[in-house]
């Protein structure tokens, strides 16, 4: 091993937050040395979504072989790692127990720092891994399965949580209405790829703006719209264009946070957009998100597609900048499934 190598920091980071398995390793937080990612989708598309308890098991048979292929593709060993991150919440409490106690092992054993990460905090992460110019402050708007936060970061270890989901998040609404619709689980890139070959002015479903000021979402009551619409459809015996029903659902959620990320932009002073989650990956809020961008004279920046979606690399991420700064965890670290993101 080169000298320059032992002169950075080496990150082991562990990510079993929901249903998949990912380790990564990483040099001075921003570099990618593996990012293994063993998913699970095959085992869940069967019952049309995820179940906690085969969930956690696969995590068990997984966990073992992809840190040793996350440090075999890196090409170092354990005497090489500076610390561990890991996801700590939250996430489903089985699947985040199997990560966290093989973080926590790898820890005392080596006698290195473990460092507990924010899951939701990671998701802003990733967009500094491929964006190395990438610095604070900007908005970030996150949207996933599980979460739908508007966040101003103001600096590392440093937000404010502007708005949030007070139901249903996008990702899981997303989810659902696939289900309905007949769709592949997981059912967001399905719809996205469906409303491409869809009109989407062709159903006018309602968006929830709530009270005046508000940066919050809703999205159960276009949930329930979309399904009152197709049972009604079923019941009258007309033919139900699915393509349309996708297309002009998937643009009721972008249009509302697109118009409440580039709100929230203006209000702050705030020149920069950034998206986060598995959500961002939706070419249809890429796109309107870019096009209001442009006209408002603000910049857009969002991963790849695979550092959208759950991964162990965002979390090292954190974790690196976690560790720098001496906010590092003890071995007495639990398991937090409804881990809230708040101001810091």
């Amino acid at each position: 091993m080169s000298n320059e190598i032992n002169k950075n920091i080496l990150t082991l980071a562990i990510e079993t937050s929901c249903d998949e398995t990912s380790v990564a390793v990483m040099k001075n937080g921003r570099e990618v040395l593996s990012n293994i990612v063993a998913s699970q989708i095959e085992q869940h598309q069967k019952y049309g979504g995820v179940v906690p308890e085969v969930a956690s098991r696969k995590h068990l048979e997984n966990i073992n072989q992809v840190i040793e292929r996350a440090l075999s593709e890196a090409n170092l060993s354990f005497e090489s790692i500076s610390h561990v991150a890991v996801t700590y919440g939250p996430g489903l409490v089985g699947a985040l127990l199997v990560g966290l106690s093989a973080a926590k092992a790898i820890s005392f054993a080596r006698q290195i720092p473990l460092t507990g990460v924010n899951h939701i905090e990671g998701h802003i992460y990733a967009n500094f891994i491929e964006h190395k110019e990438l610095e604070p402050p900007f908005i970030c708007l996150i949207v996933s399965g599980g979460h739908t936060h508007l966040v101003y970061m103001k600096n590392y270890g440093e937000y404010e949580v502007l708005g949030k989901t007070r139901d249903d998040a996008a990702g899981e609404v997303f989810d659902k209405i696939g289900r309905a619709l007949g769709l592949n689980y997981p059912g967001g890139p399905e719809i996205d790829k469906l409303s491409k070959k869809g009109n989407k002015e062709a159903i006018r479903f309602p968006k929830a703006y709530l009270e005046s000021g508000s940066y919050d979402f809703s999205f159960s009551g276009l949930k329930s719209s979309v399904l009152n619409y197709l049972n009604r459809e079923k019941m009258k015996g007309r033919k139900i264009r699915i393509e349309d029903v996708a297309a002009s659902f998937q643009q009721s959620v972008i249009e509302i946070l697109v118009e409440k990320t580039i709100t929230c932009a203006i209000e702050k002073k705030v020149k920069l957009i950034v998206l986060a989650g598995g959500v961002a990956a939706n070419s249809g809020l890429r796109e309107l998100m870019g096009e209001e961008c442009s006209k408002h004279g603000l910049e857009l920046i969002y991963p790849s597609r695979k550092l959208c979606t759950d991964n162990a690399a965002m979390i090292g991420c954190v974790g690196y900048y976690n560790y720098i700064v001496n906010k590092n965890s003890n071995l007495f670290l639990n398991a937090k499934s409804n881990l809230k993101f708040e101001n810091m």
